[in-house]
């Protein structure tokens, strides 16, 4: 997903200056170690569930406030520093928008990603 593209795509929409005041982007890439215990980590396979995705952002886009939300996931082997998951909410005012972002990162992660570190 190229992000100056994709918000440029975005603007174009019918009710976007009407409803937009704010548009929050999550760029997930590839960490070169664990979370568990910081060990190095030469790639990660990323399984991503683009159906559960799709159903995620169709029902955080008709929380209030919120024109759209959508993620692009990445799948199969990564290396340290490929981009991974990218996530863009566009809503109203930041107290509707932060919050939407967070959840749909959280349970996109925790409900349609699964991966495996592949260590050195």
């Amino acid at each position: 997903m190229d992000i100056s593209q994709t918000i440029a795509e975005l603007k174009k929409e019918p009710g976007f200056t009407e409803h937009v005041g704010m548009i929050l982007v999550h760029n997930g890439v590839v960490r070169g170690w664990s979370r568990k215990d910081h060990s190095d980590v030469v790639a990660v396979e990323i399984t991503p569930d683009h159906e559960k995705i799709k159903a995620l952002c169709a029902e955080h886009q008709k929380r209030p406030g919120i024109f759209r939300a959508f993620a692009v996931a990445k799948g199969g082997l990564l290396k340290p520093g490929d981009d991974a998951l990218f996530i863009v909410v566009a809503g109203d005012i930041r107290e509707n928008v932060k919050p939407v972002l967070a959840d749909l990162l959280d349970r996109i992660k925790s409900e349609a990603m699964t991966k495996r570190e592949v260590f050195a």
